[in-house]
């Protein structure tokens, strides 16, 4: 069965890993577990640290931006399906 680590404790040994105060082996065996487990969430952890201190308005304006070509993709459909239900109405009273 596979051995499940919480988010804290993976941050806690890349936190140690990234110390460099003991080898990723040592690290490893003291909290059972495999090196390369330990040097892939390293790597990962190092991958994400540039968007910790990305600017918070440069989110916000791509979320709205995502936000308003989902709304217009909306309407869009809101549209084509009004004119079918309108096409749909005028064939069915005839």
């Amino acid at each position: 069965m596979r051995k499940r680590y919480s988010p804290e404790t993976k941050a806690k040994l890349v936190v140690e890993v990234l110390r460099g105060e003991l080898t990723i082996n040592e690290i490893a065996s003291t909290n059972e577990i495999h090196p390369n487990q330990l040097s892939k969430w390293k790597n990962d952890a190092i991958r994400e640290l540039p968007s910790l201190f990305e600017n918070e308005s440069k989110k916000a304006r791509q979320e709205k931006k995502e936000q308003e070509a989902e709304i217009e993709r909306l309407y869009a459909q809101i549209g084509k399906l009004s004119s079918q239900l309108e096409w749909v109405k005028k064939k069915s009273a005839v």
